[in-house]
């Protein structure tokens, strides 16, 4: 790496920790016009932006790329819409800094709290997805915090006609562009130059592709939240509605396969398997899912290819789903233990001891009974626009909303208290 290479990291890493100050000291009502005006500034260079994906998409589609990274290259006006709600409904959110999460008076008159406060500079990581740029940057000063963005090179374009709206309304506001910074030259070494800045730096996220996110994880100093892959489990039980069922393994594999939240598996219990499975693969496989299973489910649905131990473990990310015929409940929990990212887990029941037991028994950072596993998201659990999805037990997990940006303090207020008093007076 050269010192020039360096000093270009440091130096936008250093202005938007400068940036973060300014934007902590903005109160509540202020941060939230400043994400109004970041709204309205994206909607208004839609164009620009459009041109900007179009040439990305391009590219993209020269250099081969395919399948679910293009999906999540891609821009439209539709999607675009929805950049701009989701900027809007983040200012509109109750805002989390200075919000006292605990208060108790001690005897002496000694009053404790917890107090939220914002985390500093966030750093970004993420490729393909123009709109975590939106994103990650209202979500980021929305809670009190700079973001330091780092896209993916197949995004480049977009990413910086996003990031020219967002700074335009910053100028509005005569706050420092840096708030938003946008790491423009996408060479790999400065990924691994910004995952050393220590001092600078209080968290890093990264989004994208398990590759993507093991290089960061194995490469950070800095502190990183994890979400390696999305390996969502569908639990049919014996105890299911049959239409139920039906309906959320089709929401779950096909609205959208390409995501993080997309089911890749499917478990069925023996009980319900001969009259159920057949015709709800033969409807999966009828809208393009291609079907993976294990010999029980081979019997039942001579189509299915025969799956592996390896594509139990699989993030396809495309139309494929892996069944596997079980004979108990803990059979079924035992598997999820087995082959789980700790993304979401789904039961289909109408037995609430047997959906107890699942719960109780899953660790994973969402489990939904009788819903799609397409609802762990963040705006779908009423966090906004979510900026990652952690999977790392640490101080956030699940879906990463505001509050998952600032961080709890305590505050201590007295009337001349110490807690030594013979010392106190000896001074």
């Amino acid at each position: 790496m050269t010192a020039q290479n360096d000093r270009y990291i440091r130096t936008l890493a250093t202005r938007a920790r400068a940036a973060s100050h300014a934007i902590a000291a903005l109160d509540a009502d202020r941060r939230a016009a400043l994400l109004q005006a970041m709204a309205q500034a994206v909607d208004a260079g839609r164009a620009d932006i459009l041109a900007a994906n179009a040439d990305d998409l391009q590219r993209a589609r020269a250099a081969g790329t395919t399948g679910a990274m293009l999906d999540r290259l891609a821009l439209d006006d539709a999607r675009l819409d929805g950049i701009v709600q989701a900027i809007a409904e983040v200012a509109a959110l109750p805002d989390p800094v200075g919000q006292v999460t605990q208060r108790q008076t001690h005897p002496n008159g000694m009053t404790v709290e917890k107090v939220r406060i914002p985390l500093g500079l966030i750093a970004m990581i993420y490729e393909a997805r123009p709109n975590v740029t939106a994103d990650a940057a209202a979500l980021c000063l929305r809670a009190g915090n700079a973001v330091l963005l780092r896209g993916g090179s197949e995004a480049r374009g977009s990413n910086i006609a996003i990031a020219r709206c967002l700074h335009a309304a910053l100028a509005r506001f005569d706050l420092p562009a840096e708030a938003v910074a946008l790491v423009e030259d996408t060479a790999r070494e400065h990924v691994l130059e910004l995952l050393q800045l220590t001092d600078l730096v209080d968290l890093a996220i990264p989004r994208g592709g398990e590759r993507l996110i093991r290089f960061v994880a194995e490469n950070a100093r800095v502190p990183v939240i994890k979400h390696y892959k999305g390996v969502c489990h569908l639990y049919v039980d014996a105890a299911a509605d049959p239409v139920l069922a039906t309906r959320l393994a089709m929401d779950g594999k096909l609205s959208r396969p390409g995501v993080c939240n997309a089911l890749e598996t499917l478990l069925v219990h023996a009980d319900i398997a001969q009259s159920w499975l057949p015709g709800a693969l033969q409807a999966l496989a009828a809208r393009g899912a291609e079907i993976r299973g294990c010999a029980r489910t081979q019997a039942l649905f001579p189509e299915a290819k025969a799956a592996t131990e390896e594509d139990y473990d699989a993030e396809y990310l495309a139309p494929i789903l892996t069944v596997r015929v079980v004979d108990t409940l803990d059979d079924a929990i035992a598997h999820i233990q087995r082959h789980t990212s700790d993304h979401t887990e789904v039961i289909c029941t109408r037995d609430e001891a047997a959906a107890t037991r699942f719960i109780g028994a899953i660790r994973s950072s969402a489990v939904m009974v009788n819903a799609s596993s397409r609802f762990n998201d963040g705006g779908q659990l009423g966090l906004g626009a979510e900026i990652g999805i952690s999977t790392t037990r640490l101080h956030a997990y699940g879906p990463m909303g505001l509050e998952s940006l600032t961080i709890e303090r305590w505050v201590v207020r007295g009337q001349g208290h110490v807690r030594h008093a013979e010392s106190a007076e000896a001074a």
